[in-house]
C-alpha cells in the first residue's frame, strides 16, 4: 500500500472516529467518501471551498464546536487534495497538520481518550 494511499484511509478512519459525535456529518461523510476513492482525492479542492464557506458561518457565529469540526475537514480535504498531484496544490505541510488538528477536536469534543486515535495511524493497527 502506498504512503498516499495509508494517509487517505487514516483520515477515512478519524473521520469514522469523529462521525458519531458530531451533528452536521454531510461534509464529514465526503471527505470519508473521498478518502476511500484516489479518483476522488482531486475534489478536494471544492471540497475545501464549500467546507471554509462553513467555517466562515460557524466563525461569525462563534460556534466553537463547529469551528473545530470544519478545522479538521479543511485540513483532510487540502491533504486529499494534494496528495492527487493536481496542480496548484495547497501548502506542503497539509498532512503535518491532519493530528494536531484533530487532537484538538477531540480534545474539545472531550473524548475520553483522543489519544487512543492515534493508534489509526500506526502500521498493523487492525483499524
Amino acid at each position: 500500500m502506498s504512503s498516499e494511499t495509508s494517509v487517505a484511509n487514516a483520515i477515512g478512519e478519524m473521520v469514522d472516529y469523529f462521525l458519531p459525535h458530531c451533528d452536521d456529518t454531510k461534509t464529514l461523510i465526503e471527505l470519508k467518501t473521498m478518502a476511500a476513492d484516489r479518483k476522488c482525492w482531486r475534489l478536494g479542492h471544492d471540497l475545501f471551498d464549500r467546507i471554509r464557506n462553513k467555517t466562515l458561518k460557524a466563525d461569525r457565529k462563534s460556534d466553537a464546536r463547529l469551528q473545530h469540526q470544519y478545522s479538521f475537514e479543511e485540513i483532510c480535504a487540502k491533504t486529499l487534495f494534494n496528495l492527487s498531484g493536481s496542480p496548484a496544490p495547497f501548502d506542503d505541510d497539509s498532512p503535518f497538520w491532519v493530528i494536531p488538528i484533530a487532537l484538538q477536536f477531540a480534545d474539545h469534543l472531550k473524548l475520553d481518550d483522543p489519544y487512543s486515535m492515534t493508534q489509526l495511524l500506526r502500521p498493523n493497527s487492525g483499524g
